[in-house]
């Protein structure tokens, strides 16, 4: 057998190893060809010490692996200069070592391999290791004389028990606070119930004054979330041990659970924000929330139904039509942050805070804090499309394009008065608000009928422009009319502009070609009806200077068919205007077909037979 040589100064394995300071001293006192280095951590119980190199192998030194490293701290050396290390297969096992390792009471020993060692020939670490939540918190080996860290990442220790001994559960008044402190599965943490102040920064301050003194790390947790799946022995990083940890709420990175170092929320008091500490978002650990409630509601205006509802919760779904079954996570972290979040187009579907309900009055418009961003959750619903027609010349060949094109329209033929047509059409509409379109005008290619309503607004009617192919102005006159349905059914009295009698929002997109001056009377009539009120300034929002030019152009310019009766219609119609001397019953006579064809005739009764 040849010589044993063992480096250090612990106990013998055998009787018959030398205790050397380092390899060239085993060289000098070897007296056999070759020499062992042995490991007085390692196994030997099974190894062969009679175990020789081939010839051939004899000028290498041989290593033999543990079940850690190649170089597992065994050698046979040859007493002659060496050329290199031939690294053997066989493990020899290294066993448990206690002196080199320092464990925190929060590791779960049982669960850890003490029989790591780091390779002889690194130079000293303290090598650290994780925990199943972080790269540091886990056993620490120290090797003799070491100060810089090495990390070992690819073996973690599991722990139990965090820092934190203590949960601090914010009450959102949302009735979940038995359920949510139900949910948390861990026996080691003392549970504190507190209320919410308006804001997470004010809240967490004033836990934090509590806590001190008492605790130096604890969680803030919410009545918002499930805690059934929250593991709460995590633990941050040695070097984020100052910072707030906040943990998701679902996909809201600004979520409601807090990992707290309270001395350092109690030294930040100059702070405004609380995304102005040093925060560590964990975005990979999500809490869910508990589902947020639902309110259907039937009004036209998203606003009375939020009055009318008692708003028991931080947050709460409204819909007219459509509930979204996986709506947005909304951040409660301060008020500008708790908006109000539209999930379709028209907002008849929303998120509405609670806070809200202090700024409302009759629109939702009224508080301050709206995030359009989510509006592409549910599709907004499709309004009816119906076509007005009385006595037109080209009434069956445009309401067979719309038709062809939009195969929802629908027609109303024969309503005597433009008033009676317009609330006759709200009687047989089956949707919230519907288009009228007037038998005098072509669709505009370009118009589809997708534009939505708000329901975040006052419920009103919008009106969009239409181009008069007689003299080429482009305004509200001759456009597509959205019409509330609820307002014009219930509606007992107007001005003598129906339309913009009501609430009117005006959309500056091109829906409709207006050609009315299909024969001198209807030429007449149209230019008639809108210079009187024009000219008597009935049409509420007018503004001056675009009313005098709209007259100047009516009652100067006309082009193509019967373009003289356009212009003997305007002008008559200012005059009417004049005489009439903003009289009621005179103005509201021009809503009246049969009124109109009298007037006519009586003015013109010398040509009516070529009319």
């Amino acid at each position: 057998m040849f010589d044993v040589f063992y480096i250090g100064k612990k106990p013998h394995l055998f009787s018959h190893e030398v205790q050397v300071q380092n390899v060239d001293e085993a060289r000098k006192l070897s007296k056999t060809r070759f020499f062992w280095i042995v490991n007085y951590l390692s196994d030997y119980s099974d190894f062969d010490f009679l175990w020789e190199p081939a010839p051939w192998e004899s000028q290498y030194i041989h290593a033999w692996p543990s079940q850690w490293q190649k170089d597992g701290g065994t050698y046979l050396i040859p007493k002659n200069e060496n050329e290199g290390v031939n690294y053997q297969k066989t493990i020899v096992p290294r066993i448990k070592y206690s002196e080199s390792w320092e464990t925190d009471e929060s590791v779960e020993i049982n669960g850890f391999d003490y029989t790591w060692h780091p390779d002889p020939s690194e130079p000293p670490f303290i090598y650290q290791f994780g925990t199943q939540h972080q790269k540091t918190g886990g056993p620490r080996f120290v090797v003799d004389g070491a100060t810089d860290t090495k990390y070992v990442e690819n073996i973690t220790a599991d722990i139990s028990v965090g820092s934190a001994n203590a949960i601090y559960f914010i009450d959102h008044y949302d009735q979940n606070i038995n359920k949510s402190i139900n949910s948390v599965n861990s026996d080691n943490l003392e549970i504190i119930k507190t209320r919410y102040s308006s804001n997470y920064l004010n809240t967490i301050r004033r836990i934090a004054k509590k806590a001190n003194q008492k605790h130096e790390y604890i969680w803030i947790c919410s009545s918002v979330c499930n805690y059934s799946n929250f593991d709460f022995s995590w633990h941050p990083e040695q070097w984020q041990s100052r910072m707030i940890h906040v943990f998701a709420s679902d996909e809201q990175k600004f979520g409601d659970t807090f990992f707290v170092h309270v001395p350092s929320v109690l030294e930040q008091t100059h702070i405004e924000l609380l995304e102005w500490h040093q925060i560590n978002f964990i975005t990979n650990i999500s809490v869910p929330r508990w589902p947020i409630p639902s309110v259907k509601y039937s009004y036209d205006n998203l606003a009375e139904s939020v009055l009318k509802t008692n708003l028991n919760y931080p947050l709460t779904q409204f819909y007219r039509f459509k509930k979204s079954n996986n709506p947005p996570t909304i951040s409660l972290w301060r008020n500008k942050t708790k908006t109000i979040t539209p999930l379709s187009d028209d907002a008849s579907t929303a998120i509405i805070p609670r806070e809200s309900k202090f700024y409302i009055n009759d629109q939702v418009y009224d508080y301050p804090f709206i995030d359009k961003s989510f509006n592409y959750y549910e599709k907004s619903e499709e309004q009816d499309i119906i076509f007005i027609s009385y006595d037109e010349t080209n009434a069956d060949t445009n309401y067979e394009k719309l038709k062809d094109k939009f195969p929802r329209a629908t027609r109303l033929h024969g309503i005597d008065g433009m008033v009676n047509a317009i609330k006759e059409a709200a009687k047989i509409s089956k949707t919230p608000y519907y288009y009228v379109v007037f038998a005098k005008t072509l669709i505009y290619d370009g118009f589809n009928f997708d534009f939505v309503p708000d329901y975040m607004s006052v419920p009103c009617n919008y009106l969009f422009h239409g181009k008069n192919m007689s003299n080429d102005l482009e305004y509200g006159t001759l456009g597509v009319t959205m019409y509330n349905t609820k307002l014009v059914k219930n509606a007992t009295t107007w001005d003598i502009d129906f339309t913009t009698s009501f609430p009117v929002r005006v959309v500056p997109e091109l829906s409709a070609l207006g050609y009315f001056a299909t024969d001198p009377y209807r030429a007449w009539r149209t230019a008639f009806r809108e210079c009187t009120k024009l000219q008597s300034k009935c049409i509420r929002g007018q503004v001056d200077i675009e009313t005098e030019y709209r007259l100047h152009v009516w009652t100067t310019f006309a082009k193509g068919d019967h373009s003289d009766w356009v212009l003997k219609g305007a002008n008559d119609g200012v005059e009417y205007a004049i005489i009439a001397n903003n009289s009621y019953d005179h103005l509201r006579k021009i809503n009246d077909w049969q009124w109109l064809r009298s007037y006519f005739d009586s003015k013109y009764s010398t040509i009516e037979s070529q009319i």
